[in-house]
Order: structure tokens, then sequence, then C-alpha cells
């Protein structure tokens, strides 16, 4: 496992494990502890998922029995649109904190870049100023949005958390984040399982030069151009499995292999559809 700095010094894993879509909370939890086990550090949940109740037993019971302790772990939840506002973030914070059962949080995240954001985040910075959470960024914020966002904001976003794949690689999106001392960050690294990523033949035949699945391949990937990734799974064996990049290097020529794979625009979510606003705007927790 490979660690990266964010711009405030904060050291993050490279590679964490994603819990969107596993609303079953013993799943959820018995996910968590392999993920553990397995080797991850970094957790990745959001309020919106409604499991950081199980996240937090996982913890919980991780450090229980001696598999890791607190600091060990890197632990990112997220503030859902329904809590955006000054006192509404404040109310969110405790809220997670709680859920998770944690004293602070290693990471915390706006979740969408639409309704009081500003007002969300100023309590958000207060939080970090209070030393409550060690680092502090958003998610879905594309590049005009995030680029308005860093311009005004008096701490800037140490991590933005946008979908990154194969075939929708958003190289200029990251190019921008990093104008701003901003660490890109997957969420959905394979895709959610789209465009027959698991068998797609470019993939895998790299792959066979290393021994390892176009999977591992899509993920060694987005690590190689400094993206952090979030691969989700509920079966140990792909859990392990997409953990076990970190002993081959893609070449040159193959990064460009894949970098053609890209289609420049998202077939998972469209933040630009009206629909798609209204309902996020919406949903509540």
């Amino acid at each position: 496992m490979e660690n990266l700095k964010l711009s405030n010094g904060v050291e993050m894993p490279l590679e964490g494990f994603g819990v969107f879509q596993v609303p079953d909370p013993n799943e959820c939890k018995n996910a968590v502890l392999e993920a553990i086990k397995a080797g991850y550090r970094l957790i990745d949940t959001a309020a919106i998922y409604m499991n950081e109740k199980a996240v937090g037993e996982a913890i919980k019971q991780a450090i229980s029995e001696g598999i890791v302790k607190r600091e060990d772990l890197f632990i990112t939840t997220k503030l859902w649109v329904s809590d955006f506002s000054y006192e509404g973030a404040k109310r969110g914070f405790d809220r997670s904190l709680k859920n998770l059962g944690l004293e602070y949080l290693d990471l915390y995240l706006l979740h969408q870049a639409y309704g009081d954001v500003y007002g969300a985040w100023r309590a958000i910075e207060e939080f970090y100023n209070e030393k409550k959470i060690r680092a502090i960024g958003v998610s879905n914020f594309n590049i005009g949005k995030f680029t308005e966002f860093a311009e005004l904001v008096n701490i800037k976003p140490m991590v933005n958390q946008i979908e990154l794949h194969p075939f929708f690689a958003q190289y200029n999106a990251i190019e921008n984040m990093k104008k701003y001392g901003c660490q890109p960050q997957a969420w959905g690294p394979l895709a959610e399982g789209k465009y027959g990523i698991f068998t797609h033949p470019v993939l895998t035949e790299i792959g066979k030069k290393h021994g390892k699945t176009a999977a591992q391949v899509a993920l060694k990937w987005n690590v190689q151009r400094g993206v952090s990734i979030l691969p989700k799974s509920v079966h140990k064996e792909r859990i392990e499995q997409n953990f076990d990049i970190w002993n081959f290097t893609i070449s040159d020529e193959d990064m460009k292999k894949i970098d053609a794979l890209d289609l420049k625009h998202s077939e998972i979510i469209d933040h630009n559809n009206p629909e798609v606003v209204k309902y996020i705007l919406s949903a509540k927790i």
C-alpha cells in the first residue's frame, strides 16, 4: 500500500474501500472487516449511504480484536445536501460522528455541489480548525463549480472525489485540481461494472502481461496517474483482489492504450441533467 500527502501534510492511503450501495448492516459490517483484514486502511462512507453505524461497528470490532489502532485508519464520510447550511452542517457532522462512534474524522466531504455549499463549508472549516477533522474536501464538484468554490473559500478543498475510470478519465479536471493543491479521488474506479470493464479486451490483454485481472489493471491505471481509488465489493475474494495491485507497473505504452478508452462523458450519472439535480436536492436523510 502506498500513501500520498494532502496539501496540509496529512497522509492518505492511495487506495481505500467504499461502501456505496451496501445498505444491509450485517453485509456492510462484514465487508468492512474483511477489507481491514485485507490491508485497507481508508474506509469511505457517507451519511446518505445509511450505513455509517455498520461501518462504525466494524471499526470498533477491528480495534477491539487488535487488528488495527484508530490512528492506523483513515475514515471518510460526507455531508448530504439536506444538511447544507451552516447550522445544518453542524447537525450533520455530529450525527455522522455519533453513528461512526468516533471522536474525529480523517476526511469530511461536501457530497454534492448543490444547495448552500458555502454555509456548510464555513461550519466544516470551523471543525477543521478545531481539529475535529484532519482534512476537508468536496465530492462531485465538476471543473467549473470546483474552480468557483476553490477561488472563494478560505480553506481550499484538499480532496475532490469524482467519477474517474478508464472510460471517463477527466484529465482536465485532474489538472485543474492540482492547480489548487487538491487531490483527485475516484468514486466508481471500476465504472460500477459498466462498459464490460471486467472482461474488456484492452484491459484483459494488459493484465495477462502481469498475471492480473482487467479490474486490477483499471485500478492500477488510476493509481499510476496519481488518483486515489475507492473500489467496492462485498465478496472476500474480490476485496482482496482489488487490493492486490501494488506489485506491478503498467508501461507508458499500455497507459496510453487505456487512456484511449476515454469516452469523455459519464454514462453513470449526468450532474448537468436538471432531473438529476432535482432528485439530489429532494433526497433526504
